[in-house]
């Protein structure tokens, strides 16, 4: 999985989405981060099929909403996402909250039918705490190969973090800008002088040094490359260790069917 990709959350006008997937692509991103709740998987790819780039080389993620986790809503809305997606399997599957229509024994045993039919390579999860993470763990048969969480230097969520690292399991960060919060945040804006940086390529350059994959969202040419450029910024022990010792929290995504 690259350990920079393109969000598209919020990406709905007609012929947006799909173009910023494609300057995305062609600019040298190669993970695309989507979800059916997002109305934008047909989009996206229209995007991947027009960029100048084998879809064998894009690691792209869709997400199962939280009113489709029973086990045929898995199967009947994933198949939906891919003929949506124009593809026929995605990369990664990710179960987007553990709420609502979630049952960890019967939504785990219908991802791991989709990963024995091709359907999807592998399982992922979205906004699971720590004993959620175990309990997936505990009962899927296939591996449970990520979690995304919002996360950024704001929000280091060092729990989750620890225990996605003792079980083995990748960390991906959804909003790693804070919703824009970071370009406020004077000890960031310190640190992006020091290195002729932005605050954004500094926070994903952070989330990078924590082995965090960051999929933050851009629909402009202009962030999308922004972004991209953070893998350029490397930060020495001192700029992270400034970065850590920012004393917030600040949660920017706490819906009411939040599992915190």
């Amino acid at each position: 999985m690259p350990v920079l990709g393109l969000g598209t959350w919020e990406n709905t006008e007609a012929g947006q989405c799909a173009t910023s997937v494609k300057e995305a692509l062609e600019m040298g991103y190669r993970h695309i981060d989507t979800a059916q709740i997002y109305g934008n998987e047909d989009e996206v790819g229209n995007g991947i099929a027009a960029a100048d780039v084998d879809r064998e080389e894009v690691f792209l993620a869709t997400k199962v909403w939280i009113d489709h986790l029973d086990h045929d809503g898995v199967v009947e809305t994933t198949k939906e996402s891919l003929d949506k997606l124009g593809v026929d399997s995605v990369d990664l599957l990710y179960v987007h909250w553990p709420s609502r229509s979630y049952d960890a024994e019967e939504t785990l045993a219908a991802f791991n039918e989709l990963v024995e039919e091709g359907l999807t390579d592998r399982i992922g999860v979205s906004n699971f705490e720590p004993e959620h993470l175990e309990e997936a763990v505990d009962i899927s048969d296939e591996p449970i190969f990520a979690n995304q969480v919002e996360l950024h230097p704001l929000l280091p969520q060092e729990e989750i973090r620890a225990k996605a690292d003792e079980l083995d399991i990748e960390v991906v960060a959804y909003s790693p800008l804070a919703r824009g919060k970071v370009f406020d945040n004077e000890t960031i804006q310190a640190v992006a002088e020091k290195h002729d940086a932005s605050a954004a390529q500094v926070s994903l350059a952070w989330l990078r040094e924590k082995g965090v994959t960051a999929i933050p969202k851009a629909t402009g040419t202009d962030h999308i490359r922004d972004n991209w450029e953070s893998l350029a910024v490397d930060l020495d022990e001192e700029d992270v260790e400034t970065l850590d010792a920012i004393d917030v929290t600040d949660r920017r995504v706490d819906p009411g069917f939040a599992p915190w």
